[in-house]
């Protein structure tokens, strides 16, 4: 894979949703635009109770804010929404939190450059990566790494994963369709329904610097019973539909 073709020649947008990332939004922003000068930013600010949205404005990025919180699926959308509006080629998440490395962000986009998929996900756990997750964060990964397989064959290390760059097809595709919350395994099966090509390459996490995260105990047990259940359904309903 050639990862040295140069990014610029395609409009980029920087996706960022934010849920009271004040003390790391900053250096995100930072580390992103170092890595990618020319793409634009937008910070999709999901009802935080803190200053993530002073944060994004002195950084001078685009800034969406609902009004409340609307979870990480609606908040994904909004910054695709604005991706289609404005006509942007490619669209890359990036969590707010800190734990996505902007050294991989050119890595992520090659593939969607030289039109070998639709979809990159960014795998913790490919290549090098020293990543560790807790015990019932990776049964929960395995849990949806075995039942992406079993409704699409491919293979996938990493079906948890917000790190992702789209391009234009998908960026239209997930403006008018996107799973309302904990939308990263479900999309998956959409996508291969709808013919979508997608794929995983390794990249660099890292505990978040600043912050809790957002899944509670109460969260994270609706999220073991509400994905698969949600990822059956998908893979039965007509294509295009979610």
């Amino acid at each position: 894979m050639n990862t040295t073709i140069d990014p610029f020649q395609k409009k980029i947008l920087v996706i960022i949703p934010a849920y009271n990332e004040e003390r790391s939004l900053g250096s995100v922003i930072d580390e992103v635009k170092e890595a990618l000068p020319r793409a634009d930013i937008v910070v999709v600010n999901d009802g935080s109770t803190d200053e993530t949205a002073k944060v994004a404005l002195a950084k001078n990025v685009f800034l969406v804010n609902h009004d409340v919180n609307l979870g990480i699926g609606s908040t994904v959308q909004t910054g695709y929404k604005l991706a289609k509006i404005r006509g942007y080629d490619i669209a890359i998440q990036v969590d707010g939190d800190g734990q996505h490395s902007p050294d991989d962000l050119r890595h992520l986009v090659a593939p969607i450059l030289l039109d070998e998929t639709d979809l990159v996900i960014g795998s913790r756990f490919l290549g090098e990566s020293i990543f560790v997750s807790s015990f019932p964060r990776r049964l929960g990964i395995c849990l949806f790494s075995l039942l992406t397989f079993l409704l699409t064959g491919k293979p996938i290390t990493d079906p948890t994963s917000g790190f992702r760059a789209v391009n234009k097809r998908v960026i239209d595709f997930f403006a008018q369709t996107y799973p309302s919350d904990y939308p990263e395994p479900e999309v998956l099966v959409t996508l291969y329904k709808n013919s979508f090509r997608w794929f995983e390459i390794p990249v660099t996490m890292q505990a978040r610097t600043a912050g809790v995260s957002s899944i509670s105990l109460k969260r994270a047990i609706y999220y073991m019973v509400k994905v698969p259940f949600a990822m059956l359904i998908e893979s039965i309903r007509p294509r295009g539909v979610i």
